[in-house]
């Protein structure tokens, strides 16, 4: 492949999704790769961002070999479509993609390590981050309990990432700074 697939992961309110949304009008030679998803979509929510399927259709291509990712969140079942990131990087271009850590780990075995960028969102400790999640909504003891037990999972990941971005409470304009600056230089890499 000619291309790079950037993969932004990070802990649950580490603002990968801000990041992102900085760098959009600003990174234009990016492509941002949709998910697949079978949940129905939210009041308001852009469909530029997603494929809203039935689950029948999601497992049926499941079964054809369509997804480079998927996992089952909630009930509802996400994923990413190979045509997604696969021809835009025969293309030459960069593909952008938020991930979980667990899309990350199958992706790894289907994408040659020389067309992936890793980057990982590092928002730090778990005081931080739980301080920011509880700020963006209600939510039970029980759900954080498993997001402090996902946020464990996904620290230890920060050591296999390519670039690791600093967002720690209160310096998210650096933070999107230096994103943008790790994007370009990517960016630069392909030319």
């Amino acid at each position: 492949m000619k291309g790079k697939f950037v993969l932004v992961v990070g802990t649950s309110g580490s603002g990968k999704n801000t990041l992102i949304e900085h760098v959009r009008p600003l990174v234009t030679e990016v492509v941002y790769a949709k998910s697949c998803v079978t949940r129905a979509p939210r009041e308001g929510e852009d469909s530029g961002y997603r494929y809203f399927v039935s689950r029948e259709d999601f497992e049926t291509r499941v079964k054809n070999g369509e997804f480079l990712e998927w996992a089952e969140y909630g009930g509802n079942l996400y994923g990413t479509l190979r045509a997604e990131v696969e021809n835009p990087m025969r293309d030459g271009k960069i593909v952008l993609k938020e991930l979980e850590v667990q899309g990350v780990r199958q992706i790894r075995g289907k994408i040659p390590k020389e067309d992936l960028v890793i980057v990982f969102i590092n928002a730090g400790s778990w005081e931080d981050v739980e301080a920011r999640i509880k700020a963006r909504a209600p939510i039970t003891e029980g759900e954080l309990a498993k997001r402090k037990e996902r946020y464990d999972d996904e620290m230890s990941y920060m050591k296999e990432a390519d670039i690791v971005i600093e967002n720690p409470q209160g310096q998210v304009e650096r933070a999107k700074k230096d994103f943008e600056k790790a994007l370009r230089l990517v960016v630069e890499a392909v030319r």
